[in-house]
């Protein structure tokens, strides 16, 4: 199972930016596409907000849980499960495409110096200093 961040932000300049939350499955699809196809424009389902409601309608955890799990308060998992729920029943009944918004994958590489986990240095006995992440 792979397991990762997802980067994500925000729909304009006003708010902080949302924390990174935890993936554990990443789906093979880019999109769902309706029969017949409408010229409206597509519906952006954020990754996390599938991420929420795989776990919490496929896998039955509950909203702690499933927080536990992203790294996020159950208040934020309600909200993307809110929010993934009431997208995906208006594609169905639009008739629009569902895409899949995808941001890069988080750096953490040392240099880039952007990594969004605490690095901390830790002594090795054996040959020095050890970079290793919270």
């Amino acid at each position: 199972m792979s397991r990762g961040f997802c980067k994500r932000c925000r729909r304009g300049c006003v708010g902080r930016i949302p924390k990174n939350v935890n993936i554990s499955k990443v789906p093979v699809a880019e999109a769902l596409v309706p029969f017949p196809v409408e010229r409206a424009p597509p519906i952006e389902l954020d990754l996390a907000e599938l991420e929420a409601m795989r776990l919490v309608e496929l896998e039955k955890l509950s909203y702690d849980e499933a927080g536990m799990v992203m790294g996020i308060s159950r208040n934020t998992i309600w909200r993307l499960v809110e929010s993934g729920k009431e997208k995906m029943i208006s594609a169905f009944f639009e008739g629009r495409k569902v895409e899949l918004h995808r941001v890069a994958p988080l750096d953490h590489s040392p240099s880039s110096g952007r990594s969004s986990q605490r690095v901390s240095k830790e002594r090795d006995p054996e040959d020095g200093t050890v970079d290793r992440e919270d």
